[in-house]
């Protein structure tokens, strides 16, 4: 693996030839490595990316399997494989061959990240998923044998452990003592439809009927590495209508025609991060205790519950993929031994 001294720079420099995915020769140069080892290790680590085979490197296999990843997910998604293989996954595997990971190897780290419940269950879960999908794409295009992940099985949980949830009551107390208008109308939109945090900060003036009592939710809303972004939905199930009442209509319009803005401009100013610090601010005023914004759209949910509402309407109000999902989620606040929740499945689907 021979490298070359560039004696005008006194650095280091790597040459050499390799082979292309198209099976075409060609050279590669890269310069100023301070030492001889860094340019070797260059080498070393580039021709290992074009091998597809399970004896390269976790860290090399890696950054090929984010980079496809790249190609096929949403930025905001990337950013979240990104952290999790940084922060969790690549300090214990970082240099172990693909073929060396075992299931057992799995197990051990597993326990180490659930050691002293320094982690949420939800955040174990995702660890979890995160490596098992990398080491489902070794499976398919690097000859490993089998997912060690799989053999190893899962931990933590999909849904939170405790969901906290404002009732009615506890939101109107809550909204008394939001005086600033974008946020009241904010979280009273967010309370009242479900919505997610992304979908509500997408929302633009041409989102909202003034005819019919309406929002269309048809995109979602992320900055990433300081980039804003309009994305897709999250999910088909996710671009949807709302309707809401005469009080959160009346409330949108009358916030809508005191700005000066285009029908395509966002409705809401505000980032994400400072809608949670509002969020928490009035909390506190109210006496009230803290919950994540996101658990806006949990009491929204547990309201409808309360209220009758069978589970198919729920789920397409909240944009689920399927009914399933919603049931999964908040089949605990169901009223009832199993048998009533039963029996709501049952007679949402003879009443869809």
């Amino acid at each position: 693996m021979p490298v070359y001294k560039d004696a005008e720079r006194g650095t280091w420099y790597a040459s050499f030839h390799y082979k292309d995915f198209t099976g075409i020769n060609r050279r590669k140069v890269k310069r100023g490595f301070k030492k001889k080892s860094e340019a070797q290790e260059y080498e070393r680590k580039f021709k290992e990316r074009g091998r597809q085979d399970p004896t390269i490197t976790y860290e090399v296999f890696e950054k090929e399997y984010l980079n496809d990843c790249k190609h096929r997910f949403k930025p905001t998604t990337i950013v979240g494989k990104e952290n999790c293989q940084r922060n969790y996954i690549l300090p214990y595997f970082k240099n172990v061959k693909l073929c060396d990971i075992t299931p057992l190897k799995v197990r051990t780290w597993q326990n180490e990240m659930m050691e002293d419940g320094a982690y949420a269950d939800t955040t174990l879960n995702r660890m979890h998923a995160e490596f098992s999908s990398a080491m489902n794409y070794a499976v398919k295009y690097y000859n490993l044998q089998q997912n060690p992940c799989r053999i190893a099985g899962s931990m933590g949980s999909q849904s939170a452990s405790e969901m906290k949830i404002w009732t009615q009551d506890q939101f109107d107390h809550f909204i008394q003592y939001e005086k600033k208008a974008a946020y009241r109308v904010a979280f009273l939109t967010l309370y009242w439809t479900g919505m997610r945090a992304g979908e509500l900060l997408a929302l633009t003036p041409e989102d909202i009927e003034r005819d019919n009592m309406v929002i269309h939710i048809t995109k979602g809303y992320a900055v990433v590495d300081g980039t804003e972004m309009f994305l897709t939905p999250k999910t088909p199930s996710s671009k949807r209508d709302i309707e809401i009442n005469s009080q959160l209509h009346d409330e949108l319009l009358k916030y809508i025609d005191g700005m000066v803005i285009g029908r395509k401009e966002r409705l809401f100013y505000f980032q994400r991060a400072g809608m949670l610090k509002e969020f928490h601010k009035i909390s506190d005023k109210a006496g009230l205790e803290q919950i994540r914004i996101h658990d806006l759209r949990h009491s929204h949910a547990s309201w409808l519950i309360h209220k009758g509402i069978p589970i198919t309407a729920i789920s397409k109000r909240l944009g689920h993929r399927n009914p399933a999902t919603t049931l999964r989620v908040y089949s605990h606040l169901m009223p009832g031994d199993e048998r009533s929740v039963a029996d709501k499945i049952e007679e949402s689907f003879r009443n869809p």
